[in-house]
């Protein structure tokens, strides 16, 4: 099995997928970000693809960047400026050569993560 990388978000204020919001993928080495992907969720809150196939995985250290202000304003849930979480990141290793599935649980003040599956 080659790896992959794939990512969904969960709006847990609304109780709904988080659909619209725009997700970039970079790849870290020391202080080094270079951007290899851009996705924007579907209204299932996930991408419709991979957004690292196993044509392009490598093992290393990632960062995703979930946009969420936007989505958050537009659905009410946050304002002012700035906002509490506008972009999160999220930094992580994949050290083998799997699946590694990493969501965003998000609300207008907080957030969490953990690797699924």
């Amino acid at each position: 099995m080659s790896g992959y990388l794939t990512t969904h978000v969960l709006d847990t204020a609304r109780g709904y997928p988080a659909a619209g919001i725009s997700i970039a993928l970079f790849r870290v080495s020391g202080n080094s970000h270079r951007k290899i992907a851009e996705t924007v969720t579907n209204a299932d809150g996930r991408t419709d693809a991979p957004i690292l196939p196993e044509a392009k995985f490598k093992t290393g250290t990632y960062e995703l960047i979930f946009f969420a202000g936007d989505y958050l304003r537009a659905h009410g849930l946050a304002s002012g400026d700035p906002l509490f979480l506008d972009n999160v990141p999220i930094r992580f290793g994949m050290s083998e050569d799997k699946h590694y599935h990493v969501p965003l649980l998000l609300s207008p003040y907080g957030y969490s993560t953990y690797r699924g599956s």
